[in-house]
């Protein structure tokens, strides 16, 4: 066990290492990014600590005493196997592919057919896609960034809006036979779909004042599937805008009712330093929202 109490302060040791490396004071503050008068103040500090010289000056030139040699020698390995260590965290934490969750209808709808680009602009860097409707946290060493729906609060994360994403219930032409629903009571009587392992189309009822009472049928599936399952007149879901903005344009899909104007996706990310894979991810997916 390290006892710290009697070890110098991490300053002081630095200014020395980087003086027996470069063989000046001047060259060690150039090296440090300080005055060569503070590296001159941090060895005069480091020998009060110690109570021994570790230099020689009684020459111009200042030359290390044997206890100055042996500080050295044992600065150099502590360091260098310091250096070591961070260098293999640092290779590892590149070299792991890059771990995105998000949720099966943001990946199949809006994230897969954009990915194309991002690959072509950055061919180095491997990816993992999770979608899961499960809300997964950012972690170290697992996943990297989140993209959520919604308004949060996300406690403990950073967080940057990505683009508006107003709830919409839609459904196929084919399905409404050419009719409007006047009232989302109305839409009761047809089959209805809802993501697997979410609320959202239960949710919207909901908020109609409509809970409790029965639809024709419900029919839980995966994001992707849920949305073909809607394209081929299968029932009614509620999705984001962002979801369904190609299919509506196409006329595969039409808009029953609009709710939550303000809602939007954000992103999450652990605060600190993002490794370089999610740096570039970060700025690519800015870019793509943008263009939404």
């Amino acid at each position: 066990m390290i006892d710290w109490s009697h070890l110098p302060q991490m300053s002081a040791l630095r200014a020395f290492c980087a003086f027996v490396e470069r063989g000046s004071v001047t060259d060690a503050g150039a090296a440090l990014n300080v005055s060569h008068a503070a590296i001159s103040q941090q060895l005069r500090s480091l020998e009060a600590h110690l109570g021994t010289p570790l230099f020689d000056r009684s020459n111009r030139a200042l030359e290390l005493t044997e206890e100055g040699r042996e500080l050295a020698r044992a600065l150099q390995d502590g360091f260098g196997l310091i250096s070591s260590g961070v260098a293999q965290i640092t290779q590892a934490q590149s070299d792991r592919p890059l771990n995105i969750a998000c949720t099966p209808t943001f990946a199949s709808a809006w994230l897969m057919p954009r990915l194309a680009g991002f690959h072509s602009d950055h061919p180095g860097i491997d990816m993992i896609l999770t979608p899961n409707p499960a809300l997964t946290d950012p972690s170290p060493g697992g996943i990297d960034v989140a993209v959520r729906f919604g308004e949060g609060p996300w406690p403990g994360f950073d967080r940057e809006r990505l683009m508006s994403a107003p709830l919409v219930a839609v459904a196929a032409p084919d399905l409404m036979r050419g009719s409007a629903p006047g009232t989302p009571e109305a839409l009761l009587e047809y089959p209805w779909l809802e993501e697997l392992g979410t609320t959202e189309s239960s949710s919207w009822l909901a908020a109609q004042g409509l809970a409790g009472r029965r639809v024709k049928s419900r029919t839980e599936l995966p994001g992707n599937l849920m949305l073909d399952a809607a394209r081929r007149g299968q029932g009614i879901a509620v999705t984001t805008w962002v979801a369904v903005a190609e299919d509506v344009a196409a006329q595969r899909l039409v808009i029953l009712f609009r709710d939550r104007p303000d809602a939007g996706y954000h992103m999450l990310t652990r605060p600190g330093v993002l490794r370089p894979p999610l740096r570039a991810f970060v700025r690519w997916i800015r870019k793509e929202a943008a263009k939404t």
